[in-house]
């Protein structure tokens, strides 16, 4: 039996701030979407060009608290082949980063950057 990643669902309190950090900030684009008005919910899907893992966005109308991401959520990870360029230009959009990091003994080679909503997004260093 062939099995595949599909994608992640994360909800989001403003679909316009989460498309743009996910669009402009990640460069991501928009594949697919769904809108349920009589429902008051719509499904935003995205990916990069090279992949067909997703990322789904779940706006909710009328949402008026944040979520509560939990304690036991991490992040999702996206690997980028500058890290150095993609940490300066997130840095240059304003976005909440940590500093560059790495695992005990080894250079850096990752970062996190956060989302308009709270969720972590690990950049991390393709290999070469």
């Amino acid at each position: 039996m062939a099995k595949k990643m599909l994608h992640t669902c994360v909800r989001v309190m403003d679909l316009t701030k989460s498309l743009a950090f996910y669009t402009e900030g990640l460069g991501m684009q928009e594949v697919k979407r769904l809108d349920y008005p009589e429902y008051e919910f719509t499904l935003v899907y995205l990916a990069f060009e090279q992949g067909d893992y997703e990322l789904e966005l779940t706006y909710n109308y009328h949402r008026e608290q944040p979520y509560e991401l939990g304690n036991g959520y991490s992040h999702i990870a996206i690997g980028v082949d500058d890290l150095v360029a993609s940490y300066e230009g997130h840095k240059a959009k304003g976005y909440e980063l940590t500093a560059l990091k790495g695992l005990p003994g080894q250079k850096p080679n990752y970062y996190f950057v956060t989302d308009p909503d709270g969720y972590k997004v690990e950049i991390i260093q393709n290999k070469a």
